[in-house]
């Protein structure tokens, strides 16, 4: 009885969040709607009036990523190397004592038939 009862205030809830979800999307639609010419007028005046400052900031930026990207690489290639000698270090002694017992593996003559 109480697995139905929950499973109908599930449902229940399931159909209000549904109801409250459409409702704020008609609402933003009709904002939308509502604002669009002002969207559009002030996007026609600030785009005529920033472009220069636009075309600008990309070249800045463009040649701030040409001076600052190959240091960005180094960088990152450095910490790369870093990391694996980092993780290498410890796992040194392991790698020894495989090398031994591969060694002493391989130096034993096996007999076969």
């Amino acid at each position: 009885m109480i697995g139905l009862t929950l499973a109908l205030l599930a449902a229940v809830l399931v159909v209000v969040l549904a109801g409250v979800i459409a409702l704020f999307v008609a609402a933003k639609a009709l904002l939308w709607l509502v604002l669009l010419p002002f969207r559009l007028l002030f996007g026609l005046l600030f785009g005529l009036f920033l472009l220069p400052f636009l075309l600008l900031k990309v070249l800045v930026v463009g040649l701030v990523a040409v001076v600052v990207g190959p240091i960005v690489v180094a960088a990152t290639v450095a910490g790369l190397i870093a990391a694996i000698v980092g993780l290498a270090i410890p796992l040194f002694p392991i790698f020894c004592i495989g090398f031994v017992v591969w060694a002493v593996l391989r130096s034993s003559r096996a007999v076969t038939a």
